[in-house]
């Protein structure tokens, strides 16, 4: 999770979201700093660098996704980071320190997300890391300073008032800053908290609390030490191959199988006379002609129809040159949804069903139960290195490349976590 978040950070770091994100956090500058990803120029106060290396991470939409739906790396580990280049010199934390405040902040989602049922389905009302996020940077932080029981609960009750971002700006630039903003806003809260700013004691127990964000929330006591499991144990990540919408996974993998099967009856793409998408009730997702990189990234239509098309999506099928090509706006014209009762919004259950009409009448279909990078049939560790080798290259130099991945490998035996900080600032690559 580690490794895939600071690859598709230093990815993020190339989109247009970022850049402006960035140019408008330059002027909170100051002699505390933290590290750019991607970048050596420029540093900031550690909230402010957390923030714009969230942005970076959820840019593109490239980041991990967990069950119940949310994406749980990047509200927390910008905000660790960022905030272990702040700490003094004699106390900064070693590599097990910042795996265990990454596992706190990861936990703390998991848990307040296990409390509502409503919570395990595709979100309609509040995008999830603007609301576990920021509880989960806060705790995260909190671990990471050291901070006791009593100012680690003053830290989530401020989180809680810094929580929330509607569903409406999915699909837009704006989506990435609830990232972004999870990870600065929970590391404000931890600051504060430090500082004694006091908040509800019982945030987390009231409807009125943590509940506004889930209509169903209903929190129960931790089990105990002696028999706790971290949530992490028990459910994985997914981890994308391609940067969009998890849902697009499940309609990209059964488009590309449907076109092997019109391959093999050699019937080309002007043959189709309908294109029938079995998929989930989410109206977010349901986008029949993106304008934008943003909405496609968020359209089972255009996903569908540019697997048909291509064999398989990238980073470059969201490109204004490919986005507009006159072959898939053809074919997304004949494209229709249907919603199967059967085919629930839910990252764990959902399925997607692809299929075709020829104009002779014939019809072929083709159903993706379980892509593979989801936490039923997880990357190997291979693909995962590989992609993040084309993720952080872009940026940074080989060298520095891999310096991260012997550095996270080896994490849990680093005496200075910072080190990882050097080489997420290294910016041009060696002639």
């Amino acid at each position: 999770m580690i490794l895939d978040t600071l690859g598709v950070g230093l990815l993020g770091t190339n989109t247009s979201v970022f850049k402006k994100i960035l140019q408008y956090s330059k002027v909170y500058n100051a002699r505390k700093t933290s590290t750019v990803w991607g970048n050596s120029s420029i540093s900031l106060l550690p909230q402010y660098a957390a923030f714009v290396n969230g942005v970076a991470v959820h840019s593109m939409d490239f980041d991990d996704t967990w069950y119940p739906a949310t994406h749980p790396s990047g509200a927390v580990l910008p905000a660790v980071l960022a905030l272990a280049e702040a700490l003094p010199q004699q106390s900064k934390p070693s590599g097990m320190d910042l795996l265990l405040a990454f596992n706190v902040g990861i936990e703390v989602q998991g848990r307040l997300m296990r409390f509502s049922r409503e919570a395990s389905n595709i979100p309609k009302r509040f995008h999830p890391p603007a609301v576990v996020g920021t509880m989960g940077s806060a705790a995260a932080t909190s671990k990471l300073l050291h901070m006791g029981s009593a100012q680690c609960r003053e830290a989530l009750a401020i989180a809680a008032s810094y929580s929330g971002a509607p569903m409406a700006n999915a699909a837009t630039q704006t989506k990435p800053l609830h990232i972004g903003n999870a990870a600065r806003r929970g590391l404000e809260a931890s600051y504060l908290a430090l500082l004694g700013l006091e908040g509800n004691k019982n945030i987390l127990d009231m409807k009125s609390g943590f509940g506004a964000f889930y209509t169903d929330y209903t929190p129960d006591m931790l089990p105990g030490l002696g028999s706790y499991r971290w949530v992490l144990e028990d459910q994985d990540v997914a981890i994308k191959r391609f940067p969009a919408h998890l849902g697009m996974h499940w309609v990209a993998d059964a488009a590309t199988v449907l076109r092997m099967k019109l391959l093999e009856k050699n019937l080309p793409l002007a043959k189709i006379k309908k294109v029938v998408l079995k998929v989930p009730d989410a109206r977010y997702v349901n986008r029949p002609f993106p304008a934008s990189e943003h909405e496609a990234r968020h359209s089972f239509q255009f996903n569908a129809c540019t697997a048909l098309v291509d064999g398989s999506i990238s980073e470059e099928s969201f490109s204004d040159l490919k986005l507009h090509r006159q072959v898939i706006r053809d074919l997304l014209e004949k494209v229709q949804i249907e919603n199967p009762h059967d085919n629930h919004s839910n990252f764990d259950t959902m399925y997607c069903e692809v299929g075709v009409e020829i104009h002779t009448g014939e019809t072929i279909s083709a159903r993706c139960n379980t892509f593979y990078g989801h936490w039923r049939e997880p990357l190997s560790q291979y693909d995962l290195l590989k992609k993040f080798k084309a993720n952080a290259s872009t940026v940074l130099s080989m060298e520095a490349v891999q310096g991260i991945i012997d550095t996270v490998d080896n994490l849990e035996k680093v005496t200075d976590c910072t080190v990882l900080s050097s080489y997420l600032k290294v910016k041009e690559k060696p002639n």
